[in-house]
This record gives structure tokens, sequence and C-alpha cells, in this order.
């Protein structure tokens, strides 16, 4: 792989690490069918799923409240309608883990490799219930590095699955 492809392979996995949509069940994924191997792949784009934390709850304790007040005028309502079943949704998935294990079912939460159960639900969800950062961070972090290495052995059980069936696959 040259440079210039490497470089681009790197891109765009951390792109689709950090999105909300695909975080690392596409970052992972996305680098290792570009021949990244998973030991570069995993630690790469767990790191940058990681930062979404910060970057929400950054997002939550700043912008949020500018974005609030300007949804007062009717062409930004739509903001507090989205924002608002976001909170729901993130609140129903979240709270019966919370409240019956704490900082650890945010961590749990955001090891499950499914869609809206990653670093960005998890942060929000952690916010809405009052968690502090340093715990969300802990959570996050934990349950990242618990969902890239459940993503990357699927991976690689699969792709050695293959093997059995297809020669030289």
């Amino acid at each position: 792989m040259d440079t210039v492809n490497i470089s681009l392979v790197f891109f765009w996995t951390g792109l689709l690490s950090f999105l909300p949509v695909s975080e690392l069940r596409g970052g992972i994924p996305f680098a290792m069918a570009q021949g990244l191997p998973w030991y570069i792949a995993y630690p790469f784009a767990a790191g940058i799923n990681i930062l979404a934390a910060p970057a929400c709850w950054l997002f939550l304790s700043t912008l949020h409240g500018f974005f609030l007040k300007l949804s007062e005028k009717p062409r930004f309502s739509w903001y507090r309608r989205l924002f608002d079943r976001l909170i729901e949704r993130a609140r129903e998935k979240l709270r019966p883990g919370v409240e019956k294990w704490g900082w650890l079912g945010v961590a749990v939460f955001v090891a499950i490799p499914l869609p809206l159960t990653g670093a960005w639900t998890g942060t929000l969800g952690a916010w809405i219930l009052g968690l502090g950062r340093g715990k969300t961070l802990l959570a996050v972090t934990l349950g990242v590095l618990i969902a890239g290495a459940i993503v990357s052995s699927v991976l690689l059980l699969g792709i050695e699955a293959l093997h059995i069936f297809v020669k030289g696959a």
C-alpha cells in the first residue's frame, strides 16, 4: 500500500470511527477490508471512537445551550424536537443499566456493538442521567475497548472461517 492509500485508509477509518452512525462497527471493518491488520485497525479506531465522549460532552456543555435558545425561533424549532427525541431514546435505553450498575451500566451499554449503543449515545445518556464527566469518560473508554475487541474478533473469526471453505481467501 502506498503512502496516499494508507493515508486515505486512516482518514476514512478515523471518520467512520468518529461518526455516530457507524463508530467502530464501520471503522474497524473498513480498515481491515482495506488491508490494515487488526492490531493496527482496532487501537486506531478505538482511540478515535473514544474521542466521541469528550466531543459530545463539550457540545452538550457549551453549544447545546446556544442551540436550545435558538430553537425558540420557529425557523430553528426542529433542533429542540430532534434533541428531545434523542434524549428520550437514550434515557429509555440507559436508565435501567445505570440504576442497577451505575457507570458500569454505561460501559456495558457502549460495549454492545449494535446500532445506537455506542460512545455518542452512551455519553448523551450519561449526561442526561447526571453521571459526572470523569465517570462518563471511564465508562465510554471501557465500553469502546470491549466493543472494538468484539468487532475485531467477529471479523477475524469470520475471515478465518472463510479459509476453511475457500482456499487462498
